[in-house]
C-alpha cells in the first residue's frame, strides 16, 4: 500500500473516526460529570509552543489525547468565560461531515446540499426578526458578517459609485462606545480612518444614548462628514446589556440612514416568548447579524447576516467572474456572488440539523436557560457584601467585582483574582474595563452550569482574597 492509499484508505478513516469520537465523548460526558477536575490546564504560550515543538505521535489516538488535554473545555459548567458555545454534539457533527465532504459553497454545482439549507435556514428564521420579505447568507462570523453590511450600507447609501471609481467623500458610520471592536475594524478596513466612526456615549446601564444621534450627527455634518447609518448593539460584549433598537430604528428612518444591529449574541433572544422583548425594534433594522455559535449551539464560526431586502443581499460585491456564474441574474444559490469568501465551508447544515431533529424550541430552551441563570447569579452577587455589580444583567454576561476604595488598588486586586483563576483552571471567566473599572466578566454559555457552580466561583475568589 502507498502512502497515499495509506492516507485515504476508507477502514483506516473508519477505525480514527470511532476512536475519535469515543474520546469526545468520554470527555463530554467527563466534563458534564465534572469528573475532569479543571476547565483549563493553563500553559504560558512559549512553554507551550517549545512543548509541542518536541512531541512526536506513534498513531492518531495519542495525538488526539494530546489536543483534547491542552484545550479549553467548554462542556465544563465552570466553563463560564467567553461567549463561544459548548457545541450540540449533533450541529458539531454536521460540522464534521460538511469538513470531510468539503463541499465548496461558492457556487451551487459544488455544494448542492449546503447552499439549498443556506436558503432553507435564513427563510425559516427571518420571520423571527420581522424581515418576512428579506434574505440572507451564512458567513464565517460576526466580524465578516457586520464588515460584509457595512460595506452593503456604503453602496446603497453613499451618493457615489465607491465600488467602480473609488472614494472621493468622507463617510461614517454611528455607534455606541460600547460597540464591538469588529465594528470600528471594519470601518478602518474599508479605509474611513479616525473619522470614520463616531461613537455615541452609554447611559448608567450602558445603552447607547439614542438620543444624542441628532446632536452627534449634526456636529459630523458641518465638519463635512456624511453619515450613512447607525449600528446598534444586541448585546454589547462587554456588559450583555441591549441598546434602545426602536429609538435607534426610528432615528434612521426619519433620516435616510442605514441601521445595522450587531446581534451577533443576544439575536436568538427573538426565539424566545420570555425574553424577546430584549429585540423590539429589530423589525426596522436594514441588516442583522446572528453567531449561530453564540446562543444557538452550534461550532465555531457560523454566522446569519439577514437583510430587510431581499435586493441588499446581492448589492453588497459587484464583480463579474464569468468562468462561475451570469454576471446579471441574481442567483440565490450562487452564495459567492454575495459573501466575502470565494470558497465557502458548509455552514447551514450545522444550523439545520439541529432545526429539522429537535424543533425551534431547542434554541429558546438554551437561551432561556443561560439568561435566566445570568439573572440568578446577579441576584447571589447583590446579596453578598463583598461583591457589586458593574449593571443588573439582561443577558448572560454578568459584570462584577471585589468591592474596594480605592479604584487603582481594587482594579490591581480583581485582575490578580482573575489571573489567579487562570493558573489555578477550576473556573475560566475573563475580565473588561468599564468607566475605569476592572470587572470580572462572566458568560454563562454552558446549559449544565448550576447555582451551585456560581456559588462556588465567589467562594474561591473569597479564599483569594
Amino acid at each position: 500500500m502507498s502512502l497515499l492509499d495509506k492516507v485515504y484508505d476508507p477502514e483506516e478513516f473508519r477505525k480514527n473516526g470511532h476512536m475519535l469520537v469515543d474520546l469526545l465523548a468520554d470527555n463530554l460526558q467527563n466534563n458534564l460529570n465534572q469528573k475532569n477536575d479543571k476547565v483549563i490546564n493553563y500553559i504560558r504560550p512559549d512553554t507551550n509552543y517549545e512543548r509541542w515543538n518536541q512531541l512526536e505521535f506513534e498513531n492518531p489516538a495519542a495525538f488526539f489525547k494530546e489536543v483534547i488535554n491542552n484545550s479549553i473545555q467548554l462542556q465544563h459548567p465552570r466553563y463560564i468565560g467567553h461567549q463561544v458555545s459548548a457545541p450540540a454534539p449533533l450541529a458539531a457533527l454536521a460540522g464534521f461531515e460538511g469538513m470531510m465532504l468539503n463541499s465548496g459553497g461558492a457556487i451551487y454545482e459544488m455544494s448542492a446540499a449546503s447552499s439549498t439549507l443556506e436558503r432553507v435556514v435564513i427563510d425559516k428564521l427571518k420571520g423571527y426578526f420581522g424581515l418576512d420579505d428579506g434574505d440572507g447568507i451564512i458567513t464565517s462570523g460576526g466580524t465578516l458578517a457586520n464588515l460584509t453590511a457595512l460595506i452593503c450600507a456604503r453602496n446603497i447609501k453613499a451618493s457615489e459609485d465607491i465600488w467602480n471609481e473609488g472614494q472621493k467623500e468622507k463617510y461614517a458610520f454611528m455607534v455606541s462606545e460600547e460597540a464591538h471592536y469588529c465594528i470600528d475594524r471594519a470601518v478602518r478596513v474599508m479605509g474611513w480612518g479616525d473619522e470614520g466612526i463616531i461613537k455615541i456615549p452609554v447611559d448608567d446601564q450602558y445603552r447607547m444614548r439614542a438620543e444624542l444621534l441628532a446632536s452627534y450627527h449634526a456636529e459630523a455634518q458641518s465638519r463635512g462628514i456624511t453619515v450613512l447609518g447607525v449600528v446598534g448593539s444586541a448585546p454589547t460584549t462587554s456588559t450583555g446589556i441591549y441598546d434602545d433598537l426602536e429609538s435607534i430604528g426610528a432615528y434612521c428612518i426619519t433620516n435616510n440612514l442605514w441601521f445595522h444591529i450587531d446581534a451577533a449574541h443576544g439575536g436568538p433572544a427573538v426565539f424566545s416568548e420570555k425574553y424577546k422583548y430584549l429585540m423590539s425594534g429589530c423589525h426596522l433594522a436594514d441588516s442583522i447579524t446572528v453567531d449561530a455559535h453564540k446562543m444557538m449551539m452550534t461550532p465555531s464560526l457560523t454566522t446569519m447576516l439577514f437583510f430587510k431586502n431581499s435586493k441588499d443581499s446581492y448589492r453588497t460585491f459587484a464583480q463579474k467572474a464569468q468562468y462561475l456564474w451570469s454576471a446579471s441574474d441574481e442567483e440565490w444559490y450562487n452564495y459567492g456572488k454575495r459573501t466575502m469568501e470565494c470558497t465557502k465551508i458548509m455552514l447551514s447544515t450545522r444550523v439545520y440539523a439541529l432545526m429539522s431533529i429537535y424543533g425551534m424550541k431547542i434554541f429558546e430552551t438554551y437561551l432561556d436557560r443561560c439568561y435566566d441563570m445570568g439573572r440568578k447569579f446577579a441576584e447571589i452577587i447583590h446579596s453578598d457584601s463583598k461583591f457589586e455589580l458593574a449593571v443588573t444583567p439582561q443577558s448572560n454576561i454578568v459584570c462584577f467585582r471585589v468591592k474596594g476604595e480605592n479604584t487603582d488598588e481594587t482594579n490591581a486586586l480583581n485582575r490578580n483574582i482573575r489571573h489567579h483563576l487562570l493558573e489555578d483552571g477550576s473556573f475560566y471567566i475573563v475580565q473588561t474595563v468599564l468607566k475605569d473599572k476592572v470587572y470580572l466578566r462572566v458568560s454563562i454559555m454552558n446549559p449544565f452550569t448550576e447555582t451551585t457552580d456560581l456559588e462556588a466561583l465567589l467562594n474561591r475568589i473569597k479564599d483569594l482574597l
